[in-house]
């Protein structure tokens, strides 16, 4: 245990010689890494959120790659395709940018749905069908994808089923002047993202990932989780969480509780991953601010014993 809560601040503080401030959102970034899920950043653009995705790729020994989505994207410029190769004699297969292991996904939202869907088996099931044969993608695969607000020209809303896909939504959120003048100071003559290097192996982030999976939950607090979903699935909800999302609340909270140093969950670990979680899967007709209202009134209204929390 104890060599994975310095692993995971080794990474964090590799990413903060790049990142100043959001610390945050950095933990809920590592946390959505080793739940085996993926990762939507949405805020205006020049928050940071490209350079964010690229000091977690350059802090792990890993395949690196991006896409820029435009709206001339097809599917196979992501996925790959078959084409004949005449010195061969037949077709041969072009690996998309998908075969690596963390894939940024800059500016997702910013080609068709059509090619925006070709993600959806990667992220889903870890594989790639193409031309009726199915390849398998290297593990760790990790899916940083960024998005402008859906009211930015030249923008495409991501569809329900590719929003389900991702673990969370994160927002950058704005600097405090402090922050901001901090940056000054470290960017005007260096460029960390340059400078740092890898501090983690695939196998240990394989690892982390395992050590997710052991984070107990207690009964009381598993029941918690299925009373708020189920909650969000009643009247006044257009669609509510799926039982996927249901799984993806499970592990967030679950790799939140590593993040923090413990090997159990407690309510509080639930609860702070509950709004990047659930938000971009509510399909309600309200806001987004409204929408975490709606998830904060459902976690002081959803009844929570009191228990010991490590008692299995």
């Amino acid at each position: 245990m104890a060599e994975n809560i310095e692993l995971l601040q080794r990474i964090k503080e590799n990413m903060a010689r790049v990142i100043i401030g959001k610390s945050e959102v950095m933990d809920l970034l590592l946390t959505s890494l080793v739940a085996g899920g993926h990762v939507l950043l949405e805020d205006v653009p020049g928050t940071g959120k490209t350079v964010l995705a690229k000091s977690l790729a350059k802090s792990m020994a890993s395949k690196f790659d991006r896409v820029q989505f435009t709206p001339d994207l097809l599917p196979s410029d992501v996925t790959g395709l078959s084409y004949y190769n005449q010195e061969k004699g037949a077709f041969v297969f072009k690996e998309g940018p998908v075969f690596t292991n963390i894939l940024l996904a800059d500016e997702i939202n910013r080609a068709t749905p059509r090619t925006q869907s070709s993600l959806l088996e990667c992220m889903a099931e870890g594989q790639v069908t193409v031309d009726g044969v199915t390849r398998q993608l290297d593990k760790p695969f990790f899916v940083i994808a960024t998005q402008n607000p859906v009211e930015t020209i030249g923008c495409f809303p991501l569809p329900e089923a590719q929003l389900d896909r991702f673990l969370m939504k994160i927002s950058m959120g704005s600097m405090t002047a402090k922050e901001e003048r901090q940056m000054i100071d470290r960017f005007i003559v260096d460029e960390p993202l340059q400078t740092i290097l890898a501090v983690c192996s695939l196998e240990e982030i394989k690892q982390l990932q395992e050590a997710c999976r052991q984070v107990y939950i207690h009964n009381d607090l598993k029941d918690y989780i299925v009373n708020l979903v189920q909650a969000t699935r009643k009247e006044g909800v257009q669609q509510g969480i799926s039982p996927r999302g249901t799984l993806a609340f499970l592990r967030a909270s679950q790799g939140y509780a590593l993040m923090q140093g413990r090997d159990y969950v407690v309510p509080e670990d639930i609860k702070k991953v509950a709004v990047p979680v659930l938000q971009h899967r509510l399909i309600m007709d309200m806001g987004e601010q409204q929408k975490v209202n709606y998830i904060h009134n459902l976690l002081q209204s959803i009844a929570l014993p009191t228990e010991d929390w490590t008692k299995r």
